[in-house]
């Protein structure tokens, strides 16, 4: 069937649904399952095989599996079979690497699968007579949805009834414009799909208006099903910094293999057995590569994510944590961000009145008639729940439904009484919206909006009053509505603005206010501290908004509030030179937000936009850190934002920003907890060739030490809680390394502490026993341990002590389990095939002395301020 061509009644009988009750729940399952999910395909996922096999594409692997072959070579060579254990233990453990690598992948595809359904479209739809919001997975064909302006259209469908429907198809049908929809509109056979104005398509978005309407296709089937294969939005999950940690990657596996081949030629030099110096290189090889660091890292990112879901950030792309961690302006919508999103009336001005009259339980008829017109020109509604009550939809127009509800007049019953026999929905450039009444067998347009707006389709009443009323009520952080009316003989034929909303009569005002969320002042206060100035952007009076920014704190002395007129006033020059005293932009439009971002950008600065409609998209993806709305934010501003708001609250941003420091601060920790430990044992191995031609640790030990003592430590530390005091500190630069601040000097300083150690351990081992075993237990043990102490030396650049040395659960967790592992091979037969053997018990209280120097190290260089992060 050609669903834009063929008569509606045809169409609802051949998917057997009744427009007005919709399928019923069994009918709607059992066409789900026939039909299967509304998705699009995806990308084949890779098989297990396939991601084990990428596990080895790494070069550090790479170097480690060639290191491990050839020295399976050289021994089979020379037969010296009791050899093999070293080459087989490394390559095992590159398997279990891989095998860890899995199932890390496995957790973090989880993860973000579990980010995408909560993040998922959804679609308003009747079933069994009731509305419902459902996930736009669930739909079938012959459902009945229903659309407004910011939704995204979840499946093809034919339009059943349209008021003023705009769809912006660009994806579909590469028109820039968007499309208008006429339910009504009779389409011929073979019209190109721009030109079925019946019908709306999957994938694309309403703009305007607002529809009723069954679903003719899902999935595979619908238009963008046929032109789209594949669905595969995620072509590049790596954050900046995890490929900065990959080029790191390689260029430590080249100074593996120089300093591999400077030991050749020393041993070469020495006459040492070329099997023996190839074991050392690999040695070398083994120490300089951190094997677990990638892992690690996105481990950390993903514990970081999931950290922030449980504060109401929902972050869509992993490169969002790094960035927010850099925010340094925050631009935010007023409504519901910094207010609580809950109007209530508090005054009303009647035309030809002196003053105001108080919203109480029992008004004047006079103010009480103001209400009902004003009730009957709102789609909001209140429903009561015995002492609670539920507002739905627009938070000004809930407040004027239930401003009316206490003074005894039900919306429903308004509705009604008086049925509304057109409408003209609420627009951002308009600022109006318009509806058409039965009231006493009369046809009554009733509009409100903004007063500057409406005044001058006003052609009766007392303006300059209202106008005196309108600045005083504002100036008292009111929010105003006016309110007005004329009388029509018949509905015109067109119904717009040009037909309805002129030659008015003044009716009245309505003064309501958004308390400030008690939160955001403490939020905006922090910010202050931290470095990072908040900025509103509101579509509010001037007066309004600038009341409420000075109760915040974002508005301060010398601060300025300009409105969207005098921002459109400015060249880009202008605005660059005055973009950092304006802290209130008022009255603006979509497109000014998008200038407010440049300007910040051009500054230098990381700007992060809140944002909630269909026009605000741009400014989000224009803004380093996109925030939609979860509660008022359309799917179109959601899809484009970085992150979304779960509960729209400005304090809610802050928190973001805490963690995304928080998150960035463990990872500087262990990268240089990793690498620190690292080139200790390049140092290490390449000094003791040097001054005794002979390797203090074999590269079985070594191994154990990256993936036991140091990996677990590791990841414990990337769960360390926020410092306190990271909010205390600027912003980092956008284009700030990981190993800023003296970082990188501090892992060298922090490698050369772990060699003069590890080199003292084995001399001393070896010559107290006169064995090179001996020797190489007790460097084992010395650097395996103090490597555990250096974990809780990195925790902060605070004393460990002032922080409590055992309040990081998982790192205690952690050290145990290393402890444990590492007592098991020192002092069972476990230790035979690694090449250690017993001590003498004086050498491990030597050894205890040694292990403990980093901690004394590290207290003395924190008590000095040496120690940054």
């Amino acid at each position: 069937m050609l669903f834009h061509s063929s008569p509606e009644t045809e169409i609802l009988e051949m998917l057997s649904v009744d427009p007005t009750r919709g399928l019923s729940s069994n009918e709607a399952l059992s066409r789900s399952e026939k039909l299967g999910p509304n998705k699009l395909t995806e990308k084949k996922k890779k098989s297990l095989f396939a991601r084990f096999i990428e596990q080895f594409k790494d070069v550090m692997i790479l170097i480690l599996i060639g290191a491990a072959i050839v020295s399976f070579i050289v021994i089979c060579a020379e037969k010296n079979w009791g050899e093999l254990f070293e080459p087989a233990l490394i390559l095992l453990i590159v398997i279990l690497n891989a095998v860890m690598g899995v199932y890390q992948e496995g957790k973090a595809e989880k993860a973000l699968d579990a980010l995408k359904n909560m993040s998922a479209p959804h679609a308003r739809v009747i079933r069994d007579g009731k509305e419902d919001i459902i996930d736009a997975a669930l739909l079938v064909p012959g459902d009945i949805i229903k659309l407004e302006a910011g939704d995204f259209i979840p499946a093809d469908a034919r339009l059943l009834s349209s008021v003023s429907l705009k769809s912006e198809e660009s994806a579909l049908t590469g028109e820039s414009v968007p499309s208008e929809k006429d339910a009504q509109s009779e389409v011929l056979e073979d019209a190109p799909l721009g030109d079925r104005s019946n019908m709306v398509f999957s994938g694309c978005s309403v703009t305007y208006g607002t529809a009723t309407a069954v679903v003719t296709a899902i999935g595979m089937d619908t238009e963008m099903g046929k032109i789209a294969n594949l669905l595969d939005e995620e072509t590049d999950s790596s954050t900046p910094l995890q490929k900065k940690l990959a080029d790191l990657g390689k260029y430590l596996g080249i100074m593996a293999i120089l300093a591999c081949v400077v030991i050749f030629i020393v041993g070469i030099l020495n006459d040492i057995p070329p099997l023996e110096i190839f074991m050392t290189a690999v040695s070398l090889a083994v120490s300089a590569i951190p094997e677990g660091l990638p892992a690690i890292v996105t481990v950390v990112l993903s514990i970081g994510v999931q950290r922030m879901v449980k504060k109401n950030a929902l972050i869509r792309r992993l490169p969002a944590v790094e960035t927010l961690g850099s925010a340094s302006i925050i631009c935010s919508d007023k409504t519901g961000t910094l207010t609580q999103n809950r109007m209530t009336l508090k005054k009303a001005y009647l035309n030809g009145e002196k003053d105001t009259e108080d919203i109480t339980d029992n008004n004047s008829d006079g103010v009480k008639n103001l209400l009902i017109h004003a009730a009957l020109c709102c789609d909001g509604s209140v429903i009561f729940n015995g002492d609670e009550c539920q507002h739905i939809g627009d938070p000004t127009e809930t407040a004027i439904v239930f401003a009316a509800h206490k003074n005894g007049f039900e919306k429903e019953k308004l509705n009604s009484q008086y049925p509304r026999i057109a409408e003209l929905p609420f627009d951002s450039d308009r600022k109006l919206m318009t509806t058409v009444n039965e009231i006493g067998g009369k046809k009554v347009v009733i509009v409100k909006g903004a007063f500057d707006m409406l005044a001058e389709r006003c052609v009766k009443g007392d303006l300059q009053t209202a106008k005196e009323i309108t600045e005083k009520m504002s100036a008292n952080a009111l929010r105003v509505l006016a309110v007005a009316y004329k009388t029509i003989e018949k509905l015109p034929e067109e119904i717009t603005s040009e037909t309805l909303e002129n030659d008015l009569c003044f009716m009245g005002l309505v003064g309501m206010i958004d308390p400030p969320r008690p939160e955001a002042k403490d939020a905006v206060a922090i910010c202050r501290k931290a470095g990072i100035k908040p900025v509103m952007i509101t579509g509010d009076h001037v007066v309004t908004a600038s009341a409420i920014a000075k109760e915040l704190g974002i508005l301060e002395d010398g601060d300025l509030a300009i409105t969207g007129a005098e921002l459109d006033a400015m060249t880009d020059s202008e605005l660059d030179q005055k973009v950092t005293q304006i802290s209130v932009y008022a009255r603006v439009s979509p497109e000014n937000k998008i200038r407010i971002v440049k300007a910040w950008q051009r500054k230098g600065q990381v700007v992060s936009m809140t944002g909630d409609g269909v026009n605000d998209a741009p400014a989000l993806k224009a803004a380093d850190i996109g925030c939609a709305m979860g509660i008022t934010g359309t799917d179109v501003a959601k899809g484009a934002s970085d992150m979304t708001l779960t509960d729209d609250n400005f304090a809610t941003i802050v928190d973001a920003v805490k963690e995304g420091r928080g998150i960035y601060a463990n990872i500087k920790k262990v990268v240089g907890f990793l690498l620190g430990t690292n080139i200790g044992e390049v140092i290490t191995v390449f000094a003791a060739m040097l001054l005794w031609h002979k390797s203090p640790l074999l590269s079985m030990q070594l191994l154990w030490i990256n993936l036991v003592t140091d990996s677990l430590p590791a990841i414990a530390l990337g769960m360390e809680a926020v410092e306190p005091d990271i909010m205390n500190h600027k912003p980092k630069p956008k284009s700030e390394g990981i190993f800023a601040n003296g970082l990188g000097i501090q892992v060298v300083l922090q490698g050369l502490m772990f060699a003069i150690l590890t080199l003292f351990a084995f001399y001393y081992g070896q010559r107290v026993t006169g064995s090179e075993a001996a020797g190489q237990t007790m460097a084992f043990t010395v650097l395996a341990m103090s490597q555990i102490v250096q974990a809780f030396n990195m925790r902060s650049s605070r004393s460990l002590f002032a922080i409590g040395p055992f309040s990081n659960k998982q790192l205690n967790l952690a050290t145990f389990a290393s402890l444990a592992l590492t007592a098991l091979i020192l002092f069972t037969p476990l230790r035979v095939p690694f090449g250690l053997e017993l001590l003498p018990a004086g050498l491990y209280f030597v050894a205890l002395g040694l292990i403990l120097v980093p901690l004394l190290i590290m207290e003395i260089s924190k008590l000095f301020k040496i120690v940054k992060h």
